[in-house]
This record gives structure tokens, C-alpha cells and sequence, in this order.
């Protein structure tokens, strides 16, 4: 994942040094925030998400080992953190390591439908209407399927670094990313199949 975590030092947030705490607060924000909008699809949550993230981070600072990296330790409070909040509000949720719908289940699930989107230009991969179908889409993921996509596809972490961040093996989570990409190319087959007729009858 590229990151520019050197630019803060571990021993001086590790001594309190506020300054550079603040630093990391405005730098992980943002991202932070994108991945429990996108997660929880609530601003509040959301923002409480965050809050409790830097928190948390505060007061564990000193135990931080840098086994990994700093990014993806806030990452991994952050997917807990809103892990959590999932149970709360669905308690029959569950997020281990073993759900059911990964065991005896091999990675190749395939779609009821496919859509060759090749010959779309690319502005209509970047459009807001695209943006907004995929938000939809991965709304429609059930939570496991949907915190590997975020910190894989959308955040960019890398699959080890995903794996570390959720407690994951790293075939549990090459599986689930797989199974999150093909489901949501189902969802979105017939988005890009409607603007496909539209360019072939605009031209």
C-alpha cells in the first residue's frame, strides 16, 4: 500500500507528543471516515467510528509494537470498531475467520450475469452515477465480503495487510475479495449494460 507513513514518527506520538498526533488525526481522517461511510452507510456512526478510532489509538499508542504498519493498526481499530457496531444492531451477525459461507465453498462464484463493459469510455467509469451504482453495490455485500472489498479495492491495502487489519487468513481473504468483486459485477451488470446501449445508439 503506498503511504507515506514515515512522515510520523512512532516514538514521538509513543511520548505524547501531541503535535504529531494531531499530524496523523488530519492525515488518516479522511480515510478513515471513507471506509466507515461506506461500511456503515451512516455520517453520525460514521463520525463516532473515527472519533473512537483516535481514541482508542491514544490510549493503546504505547503498546504498539510496529509489527505492522501504522495505517493498517488504524485500520484494524477502525474495522473492529465498526465490526462492533454491526453486532450491536444485528447481533446474529458473526465475523469470524470461519463463516459459514466460507466453509466448504470454493472462490470461483460465479454471477447470474455478465456484462462486457469494454468498449464503454472511460469517463463512464468515473461518472457520479457510476460512483453512486457501485456505493449501492457495495451496500448490497454482506459485512464479511464488504470490509475486505473496502480495505483492499478502496483503501488500497494490500492482501496481507487486509488480512492483518481483520485477523484473516490471507486465503480467507483473497476468497471473500473474490467473492465481493464477482458479486459486485453482478449488481452492476445491468448499470453498465444500459449505457452500453446508450453509447451504441448515440453514435
Amino acid at each position: 500500500m503506498t503511504e507515506n507513513v514515515q512522515q510520523f514518527s512512532v516514538a514521538a506520538l509513543q511520548a505524547g507528543d501531541r503535535n504529531e498526533f494531531a499530524r496523523m488525526v488530519d492525515a488518516f481522517t479522511p480515510k478513515l471516515y471513507r471506509l466507515a461511510i461506506k461500511m456503515l452507510g451512516n455520517e453520525q456512526d460514521a463520525e463516532d467510528i473515527v472519533q473512537n478510532t483516535f481514541l482508542k489509538a491514544f490510549q493503546h499508542l504505547r503498546g504498539f509494537e510496529s509489527r505492522s504498519s501504522l495505517s493498517t493498526w488504524l485500520y484494524r481499530i477502525a474495522a473492529n470498531e465498526a465490526l462492533m457496531l454491526l453486532r450491536r444492531k444485528r447481533p446474529e451477525t458473526t465475523f469470524s475467520d470461519a463463516l459459514p459461507e466460507d466453509e466448504g465453498q470454493s472462490a470461483e462464484y460465479e454471477p447470474a450475469e455478465f456484462s462486457d463493459w469494454c468498449c464503454l469510455p472511460e469517463e463512464e467509469f468515473v461518472s457520479s452515477e457510476a460512483r453512486l451504482a457501485l456505493d449501492q453495490g457495495i451496500q448490497t455485500l454482506s459485512e464479511n465480503l464488504r470490509i475486505v472489498f473496502l480495505l483492499r479495492d478502496i483503501e488500497g491495502l494490500s492482501i496481507q495487510e487486509t488480512g492483518e487489519a481483520l485477523g484473516l487468513t490471507e486465503t480467507t481473504v483473497k476468497t471473500r475479495l473474490l467473492r465481493a468483486r464477482l458479486r459486485l459485477r453482478e449488481q452492476l451488470s445491468q448499470f453498465y449494460s444500459e449505457r452500453m446501449h446508450r453509447n451504441v445508439e448515440t453514435k
